[in-house]
C-alpha cells in the first residue's frame, strides 16, 4: 500500500468554512469537495506546504489569512486506491472572502457551516480533519 502525506487547510470566515470542488485535472478524487490541499513535498514541513497550497490554490498569503491551529495527523485508508493517507490538518481565518482566487486544481468554492460538511461528497476523512482543528 502506498503511503502519502498531504496537508488539508481549512479557511474560515464568519463562522463558515471554505470548501472547494476538485477539478478533473487532479490525480485523485476528481469533483469531490475538499479543503485547500496538496502533497507534502520532500524537504518541506507540513506548515510550509500548507502556506504554499494556500498561495497556489486560493491566492491567499500571510497578509490575508491568520494561522489558527495545526491538528494531529490523521491516517485515512483508501483500499480502492491502495493508499494510506497521512493528513496534516490546518485551520486559518480569513477576513475578506473576496481574496479567494482559485487555480486550475479546483472548479469552484463555497462557504458552508462546518457541521454541514458531511452533507457533501467529499474526499475521505474531510469532516474528521475539520473536527481535529476546530
Amino acid at each position: 500500500m502506498k503511503e502519502s502525506h498531504v496537508v488539508t487547510c481549512f479557511v474560515e470566515s464568519n463562522g463558515e468554512v471554505l470548501i472547494v470542488k476538485r477539478s478533473l485535472k487532479v490525480s485523485t478524487y476528481q469533483q469531490k469537495w475538499s479543503g485547500i490541499s496538496g502533497y507534502i513535498e520532500t524537504g518541506t514541513t507540513p506548515m510550509e506546504q500548507a502556506w504554499q497550497e494556500l498561495r497556489e490554490e486560493a491566492g491567499l498569503d500571510f497578509s490575508s489569512v491568520t494561522f489558527k491551529k495545526e491538528g494531529d495527523v490523521l491516517v485515512i485508508m483508501d483500499e480502492k486506491l491502495d493508499r494510506k493517507w497521512f493528513v496534516h490538518p490546518f485551520r486559518f481565518a480569513l477576513a475578506d472572502r473576496d481574496k479567494v482566487v482559485l487555480d486550475w486544481e479546483n472548479l469552484k468554492h463555497i462557504w458552508v457551516d462546518p457541521k454541514r460538511i458531511p452533507e457533501y461528497e467529499t474526499v475521505p476523512g474531510l469532516y474528521d480533519a475539520w473536527e481535529n482543528v476546530k
